[in-house]
């Protein structure tokens, strides 16, 4: 028996496997295969459009396609499948028992500012609304599963060996669950997380350090506990949410542990609200955190809006100066630098298009993200998102699907906060001359290179210079843009530096690059010198570059 596993990608509130990021779905619906002794494949939708014939399809038994967003979303690493290419594999494969699972069975949508669509799979033998892996499994056994988190402990053994069969490998990043559902009593009018998941429940340490142990034994490096709603609620369940800071010291000390060499270690999501409600022993569980963690992680927050009447009617949250308080404690313990990075940085998530928001609504999101700049505090990213109306949310049945957005106020407000405040915030995280490491080149243009390293919301780095795909590179920082910085691989001579590279660094120009490169080769800095004639320049281009 043959099973091919087609990833369309997921994007989900507490979930993230577009590629460097493997999500635990695949993963896991590869271990039952493989448990039932199945010859199991897995393709990237990205690598199934490369292949100029798909009649392959039907070499095989079993034929499942993960995908869906339940988040708007932009990607470097993949573009998502479509409903166009689900129709043309279902007709192409016209042999196996074909599946298909993931938050596409409730609605699709490519992007945010509009209404997801209901779907219909007819063509499909099994259309999977649950949890794909507890489905596959009762399939082959005939054996109803009472405990998901039983059946992934018992898949485990069986799911690592999907690693090498992503193309990023090994530079792929393990999204790995903590928990899933909601630890808020009220959800999000927006979100899919309680919709999709229930309650809160959370998953046990030694699982996850076991999932750990025999994913670093098939060759994973990089991981994030990226599939959970709140890190700083992980350990509580439905009937008990207070922090439990030793389970969390228990997590990171038994994953270090079971991964002595890994590369990165980051999280994502958390409650600011939560946060302060339960300070005390959210201060431990973040010092947990930057003690065990590797540099440049994000603790991303939800805010979606500095709005009190958008935040009470979305979140059922009412004060704002929570949140600035949540991000000072944030720097105050993870603001430290390991080899010129930030240990732990928070993130924002704004959202717009949401109930309530009128034209003041982003005047206020503007005076807030001032103020956090002017406090001197960082932030590591701002994402901002339109909302995506998805079936079954109370927001999509409170509008029925229609967003009420101002577009371009929208792109106002959007492009005000990318010159104002992210070129302002990115300048501090990442200052002229920090060494970026094993950054990973995932795009090429001519010879401009766009690469990121591996972890959560990575800075995009653009550097020049013909290098190949997934190459692995030290880069300095140079110059910075609104979402990105400009970089130059370290270490590079003056002497060979390009004239393109050149005029890239900030403060150069075009009369001293040309400067440089006529007068080359220098013998010392101090020919350099002579030659700059402006200390501050010649500091910058004695620290960025070697003789």
């Amino acid at each position: 028996m043959k099973a091919l596993i087609v990833d369309g990608y997921v994007d989900e509130p507490a979930l993230l496997g577009v590629p460097p990021y493997l999500s635990p779905h695949p993963r896991y619906c590869f271990g039952v295969f493989r448990y039932f002794n199945v010859d199991t494949e897995y393709l990237t939708i990205d690598q199934l459009r490369e292949k100029e014939n798909w009649k392959f399809l039907n070499e095989f038994d079993y034929l499942l396609i993960i995908a869906g967003l339940s988040v708007p979303g932009r990607y470097l690493g993949g573009i998502p499948i479509n409903l166009y290419e689900i129709n043309k594999i279902s007709i192409e494969a016209d042999k196996p028992i074909k599946m298909i699972a993931g938050p596409i069975i409730k609605g699709y949508s490519l992007h945010g500012g509009t209404k997801a669509i209901k779907t219909n799979f007819k063509k499909f033998d099994h259309v999977i609304s649950v949890d794909p892996e507890v489905y596959i499994y009762e399939l082959l056994s005939g054996e109803r599963v009472e405990n998901r988190y039983e059946l992934i402990r018992k898949i485990t053994p069986y799911s690592g060996e999907i690693l090498k069969k992503h193309p990023y490998f090994p530079y792929t990043m393990c999204e790995l669950e903590l928990s899933r559902g909601c630890d808020k009593e009220v959800a999000c009018s927006f979100c899919t997380e309680p919709m999709f998941y229930g309650r809160v429940s959370s998953r046990k340490v030694e699982d996850i350090v076991m999932e750990v142990e025999y994913l670093y034994k098939s060759g994973a490096r990089y991981f994030r506990f990226g599939r959970v709603s709140n890190i700083l609620a992980y350990g509580s369940d439905f009937n008990n949410l207070t922090p439990e800071p030793l389970k969390v010291q228990e997590l990171y000390s038994g994953v270090k542990e079971a991964a002595p060499d890994l590369k990165v270690l980051h999280t994502d999501n958390a409650n600011p609200w939560y946060l302060m409600r339960h300070k005390n022993e959210s201060v431990k569980i973040l010092q947990t955190i930057v003690k065990y963690n590797t540099p440049g992680d994000v603790l991303s927050f939800g805010v979606e809006s500095f709005d009190k009447t958008v935040l009470r009617l979305n979140k059922n949250e009412e004060n704002p100066e929570v949140v600035i308080e949540a991000i000072n404690i944030v720097n105050q313990i993870g603001g430290k630098r390991l080899d010129g990075v930030p240990k732990l940085l928070p993130g924002i998530n704004l959202l717009l298009g949401l109930l309530g928001e009128t034209t003041g609504t982003y005047e206020i999101n503007l005076q807030y993200l001032r103020k956090i700049l002017d406090m001197g505090l960082l932030l590591r990213r701002i994402n901002i998102r339109q909302i995506m109306a998805f079936p079954g949310t109370k927001y999509y049945m409170k509008t029925n699907g229609k967003i009420k957005l101002n577009r371009k106020l929208f792109e106002r407000f959007k492009n005000d906060v990318r010159k104002n405040i992210d070129y302002e915030m990115l300048k501090k995280v990442f200052p002229f001359g920090t060494l970026l490491k094993e950054v990973i080149v995932e795009q090429r243009k001519g010879d401009l290179n766009f690469g990121r390293q591996i972890g959560t919301y990575p800075i995009l780095v653009v550097f020049r210079g013909n290098y190949n795909r997934f190459e692995p590179l030290n880069i300095v920082v140079v110059n910075h843009g609104y979402k990105s910085v400009t970089g130059i691989v370290h270490p590079k001579s003056i002497n060979t530096v390009s004239y393109k590279e050149l005029i890239g660094i900030e403060g150069i120009g075009k009369a001293r690059a040309e400067k440089i490169i006529l007068n080359r080769p220098f013998e010392n800095w101090e020919k350099i010198y002579e030659v700059i004639g402006d200390n501050k320049v010649y500091d910058e281009l004695k620290l960025i570059f070697t003789l």
